[in-house]
């Protein structure tokens, strides 16, 4: 786990990196702080981690500085870390010269090797230079910053991140950004990585272990720091390593610089669209995890992700379905799915997923949508393990709740065909002070008894005894399921001339293209009131009111079907209407009902619904298959409400309060 930085150190660690603010303001807007604290932040912890070895470094540059050989293995060497800095400069010694305080910090930071410039220039590092300088205020932030102890003694990579996060998350609420798009609360990101490797915990402890872990949505990088930090807690000799993908510049350069300081590969950090723009593409991972934003639409990559739904089909990530719009959390999901290891002939191999989605994606969309079909592509081959619900305000960002899927493709042979629901929404401890929505948080013991819960979820549930049961509940796959059939009841009617369809003849497009339109409308009038019981019967009746007036009867299906339409009258006791022999459906009394997956929908019809309706059938030919997973129906628990009794004495002792107090003011 590393060395804890208790929070009240870290915070005030982001406060004094903050309190730059007072220099900014005036001559920077609030929301663009974070575009100076951010990049100074990392560019201190940068100069602090290379501290012990800077000056050895910088007289081997020197060395190297007029031959032709490139010295960047060596320097790398000399430093210690992935990255290094050829120069004499400090921050130090640049805030004490005012007058070449933006010259000398330019050439600092182009004396840092590439990878640490690349995570700098994300920042536009040298358009806040120029803008602090014209200002007078650069001599005075670099001050600031040199009085900022971020040795790696004193703040572990570990307890970093919580430092930046909390910047990040000011720098969000200044901007009118969301705090929850950057990162993910770490007890949270414990318990994820938790659930994700507790099944592989034997297999992680073998010698020379290596595993390959993807964030797609990895924000500053916490998720990939605390499977690193788990795994190599279960086997401090096995190799992990991390890649992901962000889109933020700002979070993308933190988690890159996290990476070199950790003596990881930034390159594995790309920057850009997961969706778009695959950094990852043609590789697989042994875990991967995200929490992608919640509700975000994906409209900036529709034309990209919809020419590889269509164009590459199964070839692509996108071939079982497309979600809606507003939110892509579901491609998000198929991304990593796409990503999975096969599972080889032995069993081994495969891969486990954990994502953060909230309820939408549970049940949101009808059979034959987008996402139902995403939901019956994961559960017909069988890769979704199990949801697990947590608290809700559990989230910086969002107080609603939220939910945890877990996926493989290698399920243990117990586990296969079935799906573990379990409702931890009670497990949380309420937080001393709030963090945007964020009221709640999980304990160690709330993490311990999920992970355990989950972990032996199979006998928990086939266990009456068990105190937790009413927490776990296991389905098979197949229970998701639904057929979706259309009830259709025949279209009855009677047939009548009133003002009403006289009017509605008058406005009937296709009877009013007719050249007889105004002598059938005056033919019509003598049969004012009539009303018949079947169609013959009265296309008889007007059809002979129409020759006794000297006209001529119009022919063709249009004309037939208008008239219908104004004369004809719903009617439950009226003729039922055929079209090519069989009875014609009535549109406005179409139904729809969902049945289980594998039942009989006829005997259903019969059992459910012809006792209302007897005339009803199914229309077999619209019939959907859905997949939806009803959680909270699921662990619903009825609570009938309060005696009236009690109620009422409870009333009354409210009324008799009021009485004494009011007594008491007119006193």
């Amino acid at each position: 786990m590393g060395i804890q930085l208790n929070s009240s150190k870290h915070t005030e660690l982001a406060n004094h990196a903050w309190s730059v603010a007072d220099l900014l303001r005036g001559d920077y807007k609030q929301s663009d702080y974070g575009k100076v604290i951010l990049p100074f932040t990392v560019l201190r912890r940068l100069e602090c981690v290379l501290e012990p070895t800077r000056e050895k470094v910088a007289e081997l540059a020197e060395q190297y500085k007029d031959t032709d050989i490139d010295p960047d293995r060596f320097l790398r060497r000399a430093s210690g870390h992935a990255f290094y800095n050829r120069s004499g400069l400090t921050l130090k010694k640049i805030a004490a010269d005012p007058q070449n305080a933006a010259k000398n910090l330019a050439v600092y930071v182009g004396a840092y090797s590439d990878n640490a410039r690349g995570v700098l220039d994300r920042f536009e590092f040298a358009q806040q230079i120029k803008r602090l300088d014209s200002a007078g205020l650069l001599y005075q932030v670099i001050g600031k910053f040199t009085d900022l102890d971020l040795r790696p003694e004193t703040v572990p990579n570990h307890n970093m991140g919580y430092i930046f996060e909390e910047l990040i998350r000011r720098f969000a609420e200044q901007s009118n950004e969301t705090a929850g798009e950057h990162f993910t609360p770490r007890e949270v990101i414990q318990l994820m990585v938790r659930l994700l490797v507790a099944p592989d915990g034997d297999a992680l402890q073998l010698p020379g272990a290596v595993r390959t872990v993807l964030d797609p949505a990895c924000g500053t990088g916490g998720m990939l720091s605390a499977m690193d930090d788990l795994i190599t807690e279960l086997n401090p000799d096995a190799t992990v390593e991390v890649f992901g993908q962000e889109l933020n510049p700002e979070s993308w350069a933190i988690c890159r610089s996290d990476l070199m300081i950790k003596g990881q590969d930034p390159e594995n950090i790309a920057f850009g669209n997961s969706f778009s723009d695959d950094g990852h593409k043609r590789k697989s991972f042994d875990y991967m995890l995200a929490n992608p934003p919640f509700g975000v639409e994906w409209k900036k990559v529709k034309d990209d992700v919809e020419a590889e739904h269509r164009g590459l089909g199964e070839a692509g990530r996108f071939a079982a379905g497309l979600p809606r719009i507003n939110d892509g959390s579901l491609l998000f999901l198929q991304h990593m799915i796409s990503k999975m290891k096969p599972v080889d002939v032995g069993g081994g191999g495969g891969s486990r997923l954990a994502i953060v989605f909230n309820g939408s994606p549970l049940f949101t969309g009808a059979a034959g949508s987008g996402e139902s079909e995403i939901r019956r592509w994961i559960l017909e081959n069988d890769w979704l393990e199990g949801i697990v619900a947590l608290p809700d305000q559990l989230f910086y960002n969002t107080g609603i709740s939220t939910y945890f899927w877990i996926l493989t493709n290698r399920k243990s042979p117990d586990h296969k065909g079935k799906v573990v629901l379990l409702d931890a929404r009670d497990q949380w401890q309420k937080m001393r002070k709030s963090l945007g929505d964020k009221r709640k948080q999980l304990g160690a013991d709330h993490i311990a008894t999920v992970v355990k819960l989950y972990g032996e979820a199979l006998a928990v549930a086939g266990d009456a005894e068990h105190p937790l049961r009413g927490k776990v509940k296991v389905f098979r796959n197949e229970d998701f399921g639904y057929q979706r059939i259309t009830v259709e009841r025949p279209l009855k009617l009677r047939f009548e001339i009133t003002e009403e369809s006289l009017a509605a003849l008058e406005v009937s497009k296709p009877i009013q293209k007719l050249p007889q339109a105004p002598a059938l409308a005056d033919a019509f009038k003598s049969l004012m009131d009539t009303s018949w019981a079947t169609k013959q019967e009265a296309w008889l009746a007007l059809k002979d009111a129409v020759v006794q007036a000297g006209g001529t009867w119009p022919t063709g299906a249009p004309f037939n079907k208008a008239l219908r339409e104004v004369i004809g009258i719903r009617d439950p006791e009226g003729e039922v209407q055929l079209l090519k022999g069989q009875p014609e459906p009535d549109t406005e009394l179409r139904d729809y009902e969902n049945v289980p997956l594998g039942e009989d929908v006829e005997e259903y019809l019969a059992r459910e619904v012809h006792p209302h309706v007897p005339d009803a059938w199914i229309d077999h030919s619209k019939t959907k298959i859905g997949y939806e997973i009803p959680f909270t129906r699921h662990f619903y628990v009825y609570k009938p409400p309060r005696p009236l009794a009690e109620i009422d004495a409870e009333l009354k002792a409210l009324e008799e309060e009021i009485q004494g107090l009011l007594e008491a003011v007119t006193e």
